[in-house]
């Protein structure tokens, strides 16, 4: 039993099993989920689509037209972190013109995978929100 005094020694090797590949994973997931606002933006959006589209009972594949937008979000937005973490890691406090261009571009992928899901989001729900409206009038 180790010591609660005593600091753990980082992992310098390869995962020795699925389930200790399986907690890292976990800690990657829950790290960006706490650190990085706009995943947890992403995170709250995409449960309102989801309740949405559970409100207004859509069909298999437009489920699957909603989860691939919301997951292709959450994945760039990954994607992004890892750009800006790495860069910070490379560049420390200094400027560096290409790292500036490679979070930019990470940002983007960002913005055109959140444009995607606002479209598939319209798509969806603008003619089951028309329908409900006209059951109102």
């Amino acid at each position: 039993m180790a010591s609660q005094n005593k600091p753990q020694r980082p992992q310098v090797g390869k995962n020795h099993s699925f389930w200790q590949s399986w907690r890292h994973a976990w800690t990657g997931l829950t790290t960006v989920v706490r650190e990085e606002r706009n995943m947890q933006t992403h995170l709250v959006l995409g449960a309102v689509a989801i309740i949405a589209g559970w409100y207004f009972g859509l069909s298999v594949n437009q489920w699957l037209w909603l989860c691939l937008a919301i997951f292709l979000v959450m994945l760039c937005e990954i994607n992004n972190t890892i750009a800006e973490n790495i860069c910070d890691l490379v560049t420390g406090p200094h400027y560096q013109p290409l790292a500036k261009k490679v979070k930019d571009i990470a940002a983007g992928a960002v913005v055109f995978a959140a444009a995607f899901a606002v479209l598939v989001g319209l798509i969806l729900f603008i003619p089951k929100v028309w329908q409900l409206m006209l059951t109102w009038w």
